[in-house]
């Protein structure tokens, strides 16, 4: 029998750009609470919000932000699982997207925001390679962690498929039209052609 979500922290994470404030936005419909401060607004970037909770960076410090985390969903990149304690359970929605949109939004929002590129495209695809290879590995020896992934570009594509995965991931309680509801074809932008 699958846990109910009151019984672990369900945390979406992936790569910047890969779809993470959407996956937020769709459990939040899907009637799953979300652990969010509002001190990171929407923007053009993100015209729907960051859907973020700064708590989440000082975990290793501090992670007396769990303390009743159970039962719902927080936003984190994926380099600050490392810091999760193991001695709690915790349901990944992994988001996948092809990694030359990921390098293209990125580099769009940094200059909208008036930062340059330092670093090559490929150069950033290789380290964004090599560190998910080393999270997979690490990920795959933590009983505490069950991970789901899910790709963006799917999703807008086939949402009812993928959202079926993630209410059976997360324990089939979510409410599958609200979430379905939240995909917006119209905010994929940067899109590469296959």
């Amino acid at each position: 029998m699958i846990p109910s979500t009151q019984q672990f922290l369900t945390i979406v994470s992936g790569l910047p750009r890969s779809g993470t404030s959407m996956m937020m936005r769709m459990l939040e419909a899907g009637g799953l609470p979300v652990l969010i401060d509002g001190q990171r607004e929407a923007d053009e970037d993100n015209p729907r919000g960051y859907y973020e909770f700064e708590a989440v960076k000082q975990t290793k410090k501090d992670a007396s932000w769990l303390e009743g985390s159970e039962g719902q969903a927080v936003k984190m990149v994926y380099r600050l699982l490392y810091d999760m304690p193991s001695d709690r359970q915790y349901r990944v929605v992994f988001m996948r997207r092809k990694t030359e949109e990921v390098l293209a939004s990125q580099r769009v929002m940094l200059q909208r925001n008036g930062v340059g590129d330092e670093v090559s495209d490929a150069q950033m695809a290789a380290l964004f390679h090599a560190q998910l290879a080393e999270f997979e590995a690490w990920v795959a020896k933590q009983a505490n962690i069950k991970i789901l992934e899910v790709s963006y570009n799917r999703m807008l594509e086939d949402p009812a498929t993928e959202i079926a995965r993630i209410n059976d991931f997360l324990g089939g309680d979510l409410n599958i039209q609200a979430m379905a509801e939240v995909v917006e074809p119209s905010l994929y932008r940067n899109r590469v052609q296959a």
